[in-house]
């Protein structure tokens, strides 16, 4: 490709577009910004049906005045770009390639330009950054809209892999007992039929209850009706449910699986999994419960349906169920549908774009899965009034798994949600967030900043002290902060003249434990160096081993002044 004469025509157009952005960028840019860019691109050149989009560097985007960019101003850094975006994207896709050149100003000088080539997002996959999707109005960078995200999204369904009929399967593939439970919960979720529904013979029932299609078997029928045996007619899908049961150690302890019928199965699940009794600590004045279950019905029941109705069947996956101490984790095979979990809990309603549609309509009226889309609003909520951990989501672009915790995590971190019931669950999920020591979202940290919830430097945020010392946490608050530098020095000062040298191993076993919590060990052996290098280049200590095993000492002129 000539570079150059693509510049010229990127140059050309009178305005930016869906698809071609400029960016001065003279020395920076922001990697959270250009992951959004990204996104937003790589779907509108989609949409457009165009080969690719175009983000330039180091040119004016209104007049396109040519400035030049020192933007990652070495071939090393500028091709781990790719690598650092398709970690972060769906479908791990990134730049179709990366091209330097240089044009002259008007002055006449050579200006440095990127321009980065952003591939369209695959046929019927919208491509997200950090999870979100991204698009364009106009020449704004906006959330990726509904209809938008939809379009994409219909490229590539050919058809309703769960509402297919089985050409050889008649009613007698149908188990009785699932039939006869089906009626039930349809009743239930629709009591002003329940006298007709007795009335009905099998196949006007499994019509009304759309489960068939004109009296024909669809794969949705033998999903969740289907006698054990027949569930060679769903190939290549394997219709099972693996229940693993982990001891403390993370080793398999028991396991069971479970085929077709799966209304009948996830009664099956729901019987070996180990529903305890959690009991608080108490104190004075406390606002928790003596004991809650650590799982309810509900909370198991949503999850495992929510895998049944979700599961891309296509994939030959299982869906699992795995207990370990304290938690339970439901995975399927398939990507995420929503945009994200933070705007599932947001919205509060039901999806507008199913994988399964025909399996998920039958699951609602077989009272299976919430019927207003909510399920996973009502997960959020059932975890928060116990004043447990939210749920986690792990996200890829091949599964979705879930874990429930069943137990209070940080009973300080608890108590204080216990005394701010006006926080929305958004944010407790961002706070959620901090206190598990996960990454936050831009719009989180805003959100948590401007309720003054939060303090400290990315990514190491912790509970803000106002919010902490009203709840009591004083403690927690200094375990997380942790102290002034000088406070860290004065400490491997004292036990120098207490012991008159200290081995690197000496001074870890000092500070280690008293550096803040939210550092991992790698932060904290990086801080500890720090300290001692300070304390060397101000002279007030000094190496008299080596540099791979290090004795320090306190130089002795200092000794009685410091």
């Amino acid at each position: 490709m000539d570079i150059l004469k693509k510049l010229d025509e990127l140059l050309a157009a009178k305005y930016e577009s869906e698809i071609l952005e400029f960016k001065e960028a003279k020395e920076n840019f922001s990697f959270e910004e250009l992951g959004k860019y990204f996104s937003a691109l790589s779907n509108e050149a989609n949409l457009h049906n165009k080969e690719c989009a175009w983000l330039v560097f180091g040119v004016e985007d209104k007049k396109h005045i040519i400035v030049g960019t020192n933007y990652r101003n070495n071939e090393k850094s500028l091709n781990s770009l790719k690598e650092e975006i398709g970690k972060q994207t769906s479908e791990n896709l990134t730049f179709m390639n990366i091209y330097t050149c240089f044009k002259k100003d008007s002055n006449g000088k050579d200006k440095r330009i990127l321009l980065f080539q952003i591939p369209p997002a695959p046929k019927g996959i919208p491509i997200a950054f950090k999870r979100i999707h991204y698009g364009r109005d106009g020449e704004s960078l906006v959330g990726l809209s509904v209809e938008k995200f939809e379009r994409i999204r219909a490229q590539n369904i050919q058809s309703d892999w769960s509402a297919e009929i089985i050409k050889d399967a008649s009613i007698e593939d149908l188990d009785e007992a699932a039939i006869k439970l089906a009626r039930e919960l349809f009743k239930k979720r629709n009591p002003a039929k329940a006298e007709d529904v007795d009335s009905w013979d099998d196949i006007t029932f499994l019509n009304k209850a759309k489960i068939t299609q004109k009296g024909k078997i669809t794969r949705t029928a033998l999903l969740l009706l289907g006698k054990n045996e027949c569930e060679y007619m769903l190939t290549p899908a394997d219709p099972k449910i693996r229940w693993i049961l982990l001891d403390s150690k993370g080793e398999r302890k028991s396991h069971h699986i479970c085929g077709i019928p799966f209304l009948l199965a996830v009664d099956e699940i729901y019987s070996k999994i180990r529903i305890l009794r959690y009991q608080y600590m108490q104190k004075e004045g406390t606002l928790f419960p003596e004991e809650v279950d650590q799982y309810d019905a509900f909370t198991i029941r949503e999850a495992l349906n929510n895998c049944i109705a979700h599961q891309d069947y296509t994939k030959g996956c299982r869906i699992n169920v795995i207990e370990a101490d304290d938690q339970l984790t439901f995975e399927n095979a398939g990507s995420f549908i929503p945009n994200s979990v933070e705007q599932v809990v947001k919205d509060n309603s039901p999806e507008s774009f199913y994988r399964n549609r025909f399996l998920a309509t039958a699951m609602t009226n077989l009272n299976m899965v919430e019927t207003a889309g909510g399920g996973i609003y009502k997960l959020f909520q059932i975890q928060r009034r116990k004043f447990f951990p939210l749920p986690d989501y792990e996200l890829t672009a091949d599964s979705v798994k879930v874990t429930i915790i069943g137990k209070v995590l940080d009973l300080d971190f608890a108590r204080q949600l216990a005394k701010n019931p006006d926080l929305s669950l958004i944010e407790i999920l961002a706070l959620d967030k901090v206190s598990k020591h996960k990454p936050l979202l831009d719009e989180e940290i805003k959100l948590l900043r401007d309720k003054k919830l939060i303090e400290g430097r990315k990514p190491n945020f912790i509970i803000a002290k106002e919010v902490l010392q009203s709840a009591g946490m004083k403690a927690e608050y200094t375990k997380n902060k942790g102290m002034n530098n000088q406070y860290y020095r004065d400490l491997v000062i004292t036990a120098l003249k207490q012991h008159t040298t200290l081995t690197r191993k000496d001074v870890n076993d000092l500070l280690f434990d008293k550096l803040p919590d939210y550092m991992n060990e790698k932060q904290k052996m990086i801080k500890i160096a720090n300290i001692l290098g300070y304390l060397r280049k101000q002279s007030l200590i000094v190496n008299e081993g080596s540099d791979s095993h290090p004795i320090w000492k306190l130089r002795e002129k200092l000794l009685d002044d410091y």
